[in-house]
């Protein structure tokens, strides 16, 4: 093996004949030199004409007013997200309610039927239901990609990527990242350095992927105000949905910076792409990608949430006291032989009902879980519920709405036992009978999705593409902490 002299000699043979760059890059200018001087002794060009996409990229690729024009498109797209969507939103969760109930009439009353109505319907149904919003992010990033239009936003952001010691070559990866981790994660092997290869694979689970949606949209429906400005053409919820995908890009882009500033420190990287022509996306083409992503989530419903869903019923339907369930029996007696008038027997045994779901809710597994950990989430503003919910959730963090919708089912303590889980949101109450989802709380626990890791896959596929559990393990408890620090600094200063 060669010795050090040799190397040191080597290195210095190489900088002298490179003159301060690599030889690689010395190599390709002189050779690029040639070539130009040949072809201008032999061909005449006429002037190139300024064609419709170099005035476009002139506006597209401008420092100033392209990062202005992406940050409206970003904005166009979830008010669209937000505006489309009710309609089809609203007419599955019609049809899932009435699924519900339709098979509740058919069987008795009884642990199958809160299986199949509580568990599968309201679980499985609970996250279904934000389908179009997700097809219709999809479509339109679909549409910018195909359209040639996502290229000049990586070369755009190669300057911001340079400051904090990437390039524009990691932007790829993370802009995989709004769809799943998994693929952007694999998509950095075509960073050559090992560095910023690592530094980019812990960014990239910070991108809002598909899963992280219908939590947004749930509670943002359920507590940010449904306002309009501009005559209508801005609405608020879509300005909050905007400003969670940027404090995801945000965490992103901070977290790469301080690992290149300390345990990555390194040189930049040079980083160069083509920009393929503007054109018009073949609709086909978009169908088919979109219909693929549609039927990846369906799966995903269909398989993981499904199988969630019946656990947590399980876990939220036994065991079932015999000394509960005496106790309510005898004051529904006591109702029933009343001189009470229908509307209000009818009303008092309802919220006896709910009352009784909600007591054996309490003592069931889940509830002494959730009860357990209470302590740990308690200065975030969680209940039980929501602890639970938000554990059952970190092998996939779109789990959290069928948990959610499996325990406000199965245990429902307000008159609003048949309404949408965003109205049980809005309405959960604790023993004292204070709201359990105030502003402050909702706004910590988006603060929570936006930068925990609850993602078993992402886990999974750094602890492959680093070959490591370290990093796997810094990414997890690193998140975690981020969202529990943002969770806790906004309930604590809201309220």
């Amino acid at each position: 093996t060669a010795g050090d002299a040799f190397r040191g000699e080597l290195a210095a043979l190489r900088r002298r004949l490179g003159a301060g760059v690599s030889l690689a890059e010395a190599e390709a200018t002189a050779r690029y030199g040639l070539i130009n001087a040949i072809v201008a002794r032999t061909e005449q060009r006429a002037p190139r004409q300024v064609t419709y996409g170099d005035r476009l990229d002139r506006i597209t690729n401008h420092p100033v007013i392209g990062s202005l024009l992406f940050l409206l498109v970003m904005a166009a797209v979830f008010q669209a997200v937000f505006s489309w969507a009710t309609p089809l939103m609203n007419l599955i969760a019609g049809a899932t309610a009435a699924l519900g109930e339709g098979v509740r009439g058919l069987l008795p009353e009884g642990a199958l039927a809160s299986l199949i109505v509580d568990g599968v319907i309201a679980g499985v149904g609970g996250v279904i239901v934000f389908l179009p919003q997700i097809l219709i992010l999809f479509a339109f990033i679909i549409f910018l990609e195909d359209s040639g239009y996502m290229p000049r936003v990586a070369f755009m952001v190669d300057r911001l990527m340079r400051s904090v010691g990437l390039s524009g070559q990691s932007f790829i990866p993370m802009l995989s990242s709004f769809a799943c981790a998994v693929p952007g994660i694999m998509a950095t092997r075509v960073i050559p350095d090992r560095r910023d290869r690592l530094a980019t694979i812990l960014a990239a689970p910070f991108m809002t992927c598909s899963a992280r949606l219908p939590v947004y949209a749930l509670l943002i429906a359920a507590f940010v105000p449904a306002r309009h400005f501009l005559g209508g053409l801005v609405n608020l919820q879509g300005l909050v949905m905007l400003g969670l995908y940027m404090l995801g890009i945000l965490g992103g882009v901070l977290t790469a910076l301080l690992l290149k500033r300390t345990v990555l420190r390194g040189p930049t990287p040079t980083f160069m792409i083509e920009l393929p022509p503007y054109r018009l996306p073949n609709w086909r083409s978009m169908l088919l990608k979109l219909v693929d992503r549609g039927r990846v989530f369906l799966v995903r419903a269909g398989t993981l949430i499904f199988s969630v869903a019946i656990l947590v019923w399980a876990l939220a339907y036994f065991p079932r006291p015999s000394a509960i369930g005496a106790g309510y029996a005898a004051e529904r007696d006591t109702i029933e032989a009343s001189t009470l008038s229908v509307t209000e027997r009818d009303r008092r045994l309802a919220t006896l009902h709910a009352a009784e779901a909600g007591a054996y809710l309490e003592q069931s597994w889940l509830g002494r879980l959730g009860q357990f950990v209470t302590p740990v989430f308690a200065p975030l503003g969680w209940d039980w519920k929501v602890s639970a919910a938000v554990i059952a959730s970190f092998p996939a963090r779109e789990v959290v709405i069928a948990v959610l919708g499996t325990i406000y089912s199965v245990g429902d303590q307000g008159d609003n036992s048949e309404g949408a889980l965003r109205e049980r949101l809005q309405t959960a109450t604790r023993a004292d009978g204070s709201l359990v989802y105030t502003v402050p709380m909702a706004v910590g626990l988006l603060i929570f999705y936006v930068f925990c890791l609850q993602c078993a896959a992402t886990i999974a596929v750094i602890r492959r593409e680093t070959n490591s559990l370290r990093w796997p393990a810094f990414a997890w408890v690193y998140m975690t902490g981020l969202g529990y620090l943002g969770a806790l600094l906004a309930y604590q200063l809201g309220s």
